[in-house]
């Protein structure tokens, strides 16, 4: 490691312009044979290596301009607090690293938990400390950007710089100490959900489950994603090559080298906010919030667990007391002590309960406890392969049953990604807007569902002014794509959360995925490909004149499109969803809006032009096309609504509109009116 000369620096600094720019300030030297202290901190305005470095190089604007930057200062303060300490050399992450050569970077932070781990003392600078008294309580007015304490407890890079030095100081802005780890461990407990004995000793010689030392990067953050993986390596003793831009997928490749490194089953035991289908390893550290609690079990301590649980199961009667006892194989089970990782899967051996609802749908009972009992995760087969998911209830249709698995950890190769367009700009003309979407975000208009079993998306719409919402799920079931709308059935008056209302619509529509895949009509009919291969969801908003529609086609179609609209609906209807099937024209394209199948509709003639057009009690446009018009004697020349259903006559529907529709007074009863034999698919859509 490159460790600054402490007195070089503060010479150099006391007689800037008399000191040879020949000198050196940094030093190769073994971590593991020198005294040194080392440098904690929250990252601003700081100094490279190549700045420090070449200090004396630059011309003096640039000089000045870099020794009046906080960071430097940090430094020079560091190296004299080290100096009174009587240390000689100094190690600060900022300016001992050249970040300029990726295999220096590499090895830095693959090294770096050791050489805090041994460090003679480790300075931890709180820059937004200004009390001369270490923080104790929560202070959410003075640290509202970090959850009530002081910064550097929420970072990333410094829960490893907290865990493994001897000793850490702790300083204020002005290098005031202000307390030691020592001391107020039983405060950083609280703060930071460490064991004080973790804190005092380190992680050596304890039996922490990988959940439990996850639990503690929940609530913390780093400025670049890849930095939330990276930055927990030491703890659990693992290297891996750093990969900056391969985004999420660092905190997957850490989880697997434990996977490599230790057969603990708690790595599996994470909960996530939203519940999902896929990979059974999280997707962040965020996703062990809560597991601080969670220990590890021994195989023999687990079949002695499974003999006192076995009654929480259902598992009552003798017989199923006999298969469990049988387990005690566990105990001598080598395939319950191994992972396997491969492309297929991680490879190993569970207490798996089969569902008596799905038989897709399994419960595996891993060796790791949450207060008095064992944990438990959903799975779901995927051919071969099992993937986590989340189930509500679970009638276990045997006793447990030991199975070896592959447990999904990748995008599987055979998953397909069904794309789609989300047309939700008429939801503005009654002043609903687009407030957010739950689990995750998309791009614009494409809404990407994954195949894999499983998956759901929500998006919440609302109005302020009127408090009212409602949201759209899209999801995907086996197979099956699924549309469903949720309502907020509070108060109007009552002022909205969209947040947690999103929250909440995605765990009801989630629980009930099953439900709603099954209600999605199906294709029928010799003509099926032709008609009947539109469908309209339809829930009225309470205590509102609205009603939310939801418009889609066949989830095999290659261009499909999902239409939400708002309608005028003033009691019309009882709240409760409800789904249509109707068509387009089957010599024409497919249609842009909503739709309703009406027994008589008419066509106005007018500069040579056709269109169809129906009686209505708002002003709608509607768009259709027009094959064989025949005569009809009947007129009636109010409220007419145009139809076009060709996209290129949509402009002339609106042009048309313009001007007929809404100057009623100039339709002539000259004009010839026409209807069909057969009756036509209106599509209505909003006041433009």
């Amino acid at each position: 490691m490159k460790l600054l000369d402490v007195k070089a620096v503060l010479d150099r600094e006391s007689d800037i312009q008399q000191t040879d720019p020949e000198l050196e300030i940094l030093k190769g030297l073994d971590d593991e044979g020198t005294h040194y202290a080392i440098l904690s901190h929250r990252w601003g305005a700081e100094v490279s290596y190549k700045e420090m470095t070449g200090l004396m190089k630059m011309a003096e604007r640039k000089r000045d301009e870099v020794r009046q930057r906080a960071g430097y200062q940090k430094i020079i303060k560091s190296c004299k607090q080290a100096m009174k300490d009587g240390y000689e050399w100094l190690w600060i992450d900022t300016c001992c690293i050249d970040k300029r050569s990726s295999s220096e970077l590499s090895e830095a932070i693959n090294s770096m938990y050791r050489w805090y781990q041994n460090a003679q003392v480790c300075y931890a600078y709180l820059n937004d400390v200004s009390e001369s008294t270490f923080p104790t309580k929560q202070d959410d007015n003075k640290f509202n950007k970090s959850n009530g304490w002081p910064e550097w407890f929420v970072r990333g890079w410094t829960l490893q710089e907290l865990i493994a030095p001897k000793q850490v100081k702790f300083f204020n802005k002005d290098w005031v100490h202000i307390g030691d780890k020592q001391r107020f461990a039983p405060t950083l407990e609280r703060t930071t959900g460490i064991p004080r004995g973790v804190l005092m000793t380190g992680l050596a010689g304890k039996r922490l489950s990988v959940a439990q030392i996850m639990s503690w990067a929940a609530e913390r953050k780093t400025t670049r994603v890849e930095d939330r993986a990276y930055s927990l390596m030491g703890l659990f003793g693992v290297n891996m090559p750093m990969l900056y831009g391969e985004g999420k997928k660092a905190f997957q490749r850490l989880q697997l080298e434990i996977i490599r490194e230790f057969t603990d089953q708690s790595i599996f035991a994470w909960n996530p906010r939203m519940p999902r289908t896929g990979s059974v390893l999280a997707e962040d550290p965020s996703d062990f919030r809560g597991c601080g609690d969670i220990e590890r079990v021994e195989p023999d301590k687990f079949v002695y667990r499974l003999r006192e649980e076995y009654t929480r199961w259902g598992y009552s009667n003798k017989s199923s007391r006999r298969d469990i006892d049988r387990l005690a194989a566990l105990r001598d089970a080598v395939e319950f002590q191994q992972f396997t990782v491969s492309n297929a899967g991680i490879q190993v051996l569970l207490l798996v309960v089969p569902s008596c609802d799905s038989p897709s749908h399994f419960r595996a009972i891993l060796a790791c406890t949450h207060g008095q009992g064992l944990i438990a995760i959903d799975l779901v087969s995927f051919g071969r392969s099992f993937a986590r998911t989340s189930i509500d209830s679970l009638l276990p249709a045997t006793y447990p049953d030991l199975q070896t698995v592959h447990l999904i950890h990748h995008q599987d190769a055979n998953e397909t990604r069904r794309e789609l367009v989300l047309d939700d700009h008429y939801t503005s003309y009654h002043g609903f807007t687009r407030r957010g979407t739950y689990p995750r975000e998309f791009t614009r208009n494409t809404v990407t569902l994954s195949s894999l079993a499983e998956d759901l998306i929500v998006i919440v719409y609302a109005n302020s002014g009127a408090r009212s919402c409602f949201a759209v799920g899209l999801g995907y079931y086996f197979g099956q794509g699924w549309v469903h709308v949720e309502y907020d059935g509070r108060s109007a008056t009552q002022e909205e959360n969209w947040t947690d209302f999103g929250r909440t619509a995605y765990h009801r529509m989630w629980r009930a995925r099953a439900k709603h895949a099954q209600s999605i009509p199906k294709r029928q009919g010799l003509y099926s490909g032709e008609f009947g291969n539109r469908f309209v969801r339809h829930a009225h908003l309470p205590r509102s004149i609205w009603a939310a529609r939801v418009v889609w086609g066949r989830w095999e179609e290659d261009d499909f499109k999902v239409m939400v609209d708002v309608v005028e609906c003033p009691g019309c209807c009882d709240g409760q969803c409800r789904t249509t099937t109707t068509s387009h024209d089957r010599y024409g394209r497919a249609m842009p809006g909503l739709m309703t199948t009406v027994s008589r509709s008419y066509s106005l003639e007018l500069d040579e032009q056709l269109a169809w057009t129906d009686k209505c009690s708002g002003q709608r446009i509607a768009v259709s096309h027009v094959m064989y018009p025949h005569v009809y004697p009947e007129l009636h020349i109010h409220s007419w609504v145009i139809m076009v259903i060709t996209s290129g006559e949509i402009l002339y529907a609106l042009e048309i509109y313009l001007r007929i529709c809404r100057p009623l007074a100039l339709i002539s009863r000259t004009n010839q009116l026409m209807a069909p034999q057969s009756p036509a698919y209106l599509v209505e859509a909003l006041e433009y």
